[in-house]
């Protein structure tokens, strides 16, 4: 199958699955029809889905992130001992683990084509990580706490696995219990990372998007709290902190080549 095809036939199977969907008509146009295909990923509920569905559904998501390119974090170059800073897309990027910043369902974003970075990693994984997500939240009983964190597989993800792990939400003025709760989200990952025997780490800016963190309070948080682990464990995971924004750039390079 050709990635076109392989994309009409994942609409197809996702809008059959529903009856309200079933009349939609496929748009023509292909960026059209990949808003369509993300959109009907982020609304699907977890639930079983035939071979043949994944089997298309994996070679479709891998050969799209492999046409955006792959970033091997053997490619990068530190700007410390250990740790890295990186702009890009943190689906592309290769490497122990990436961390999702996930809301307390631990379910990823069903908000359509939402800029979220949940969103995102949810969709390049595939249907299954929402899936494996679900199992593990159904055995825990109730929602995730803040501060604490989850790991599964990445699917189609270039990474081995995924870390979620749910921040802190700034509601007005920024108390001291935002500040540990960040920290914990950090901390959390960092031991959980190496009880897996995960060597290497991609950090998102946790809780600076929809959770309102200050950005610049949260990569400072960010820079001490993985700083300090490393230095008092003498852990020898190696750390990428992954910005999406110019802005997030300029304010980690500062703290991460200051004296």
């Amino acid at each position: 199958m050709t990635q076109n095809e392989r994309r009409i036939y994942l609409i197809r199977t996702l809008l059959s699955e529903e009856a309200q969907y079933r009349d939609t008509e496929i748009p023509s146009d292909e960026q059209q029809q990949k808003r369509l295909l993300r959109a009907l990923f982020n609304v699907r509920m977890p639930k079983s889905v035939s071979q043949d569905f994944l089997t298309v559904q994996d070679a479709y998501l891998q050969e799209e992130t492999r046409q955006k390119g792959i970033t091997d974090i053997a490619d990068l170059t530190p700007i410390q001992e250990g740790i890295y800073l990186w702009q890009g897309d943190i689906t592309a990027l290769r490497c122990g683990a990436i961390i999702n910043a996930a809301n307390s369902q631990m379910l990823g974003c069903f908000c359509p084509n939402h800029g979220c970075i949940d969103n995102a990693i949810h969709t390049y994984a595939g249907v299954q990580l929402r899936t494996a997500c679900a199992e593990l939240m159904e055995r825990q009983g109730h929602e995730e706490e803040t501060g604490r964190a989850k790991l599964t597989p990445a699917f189609n993800l270039p990474c081995d696995y995924v870390i979620h792990t749910v921040g802190p939400i700034v509601g007005g003025w920024l108390i001291r219990k935002d500040r540990e709760l960040l920290a914990s989200c950090y901390r959390s990952c960092l031991k959980l990372a190496e009880q897996n025997d995960i060597n290497s780490i991609a950090f998102c800016c946790i809780s600076t998007g929809e959770f309102h963190f200050p950005n610049d309070k949260a990569a400072q948080i960010a820079v001490n709290t993985v700083t300090e682990y490393r230095e008092q464990t003498h852990s020898k995971i190696e750390v990428i902190f992954n910005v999406f924004k110019d802005i997030d750039f300029q304010i980690y390079r500062k703290l991460l080549t200051t004296d």
